[in-house]
């Protein structure tokens, strides 16, 4: 295995969120571990832990993948799905949308419906706040628990 194949693997690693890859073959074996740094890690078996491989012929142990950015926790509340059903954003197709990224809700002001078995159930803010995300698709199904809106609470 050549640098060209380890640099595939590590955007393969990017793209798909993975933190951890091991691949052996008949005399190779290589792991590939993302640390708390966002950094990849190469290592070797020996001892049972990863090992830093040293040397100007293989890839250097500090292989820059995509950074793990720490941020403040966030304030935001979410408004979450409270049945399974199809979520729809307006009362109708041809009306618009109950609220947009930037609409203001009180504890009462109807976010969206979810049909479930032919019945339209309005789903309220609950909340007083603004809407900063709008996370489903209108016209989608809906798990119960699964995050609709996220809203900013205000006083």
């Amino acid at each position: 295995m050549d640098l060209k194949d380890i640099k595939a693997i590590i955007d393969l690693m990017k793209k798909n969120s993975i933190s951890e890859f091991e691949l052996e073959r008949q005399d190779f074996k290589i792991r590939l571990r993302r640390n708390a740094n966002g950094v990849a890690q190469m290592g070797g078996a020996e001892e049972g832990g990863y090992i830093a491989l040293p040397g100007p012929a293989v890839a250097s142990p500090a292989v820059p993948v995509e950074p793990i950015v720490v941020s403040s926790p966030s304030t935001d509340l979410e408004i979450k799905s409270p049945m399974v059903g199809t979520f729809y954003r307006a009362p109708s197709p041809e009306a618009g949308n109950y609220v947009e990224i930037g609409s203001e809700v009180t504890p009462e002001t109807v976010v969206c419906i979810i049909e479930a078995m032919k019945v339209m159930n309005e789903i309220k803010a609950e909340v007083k706040g603004v809407v900063t995300q709008v996370i489903a698709d209108s016209a989608k199904p809906v798990e119960f628990g699964q995050p609709l809106f996220k809203i900013r609470p205000t006083a």
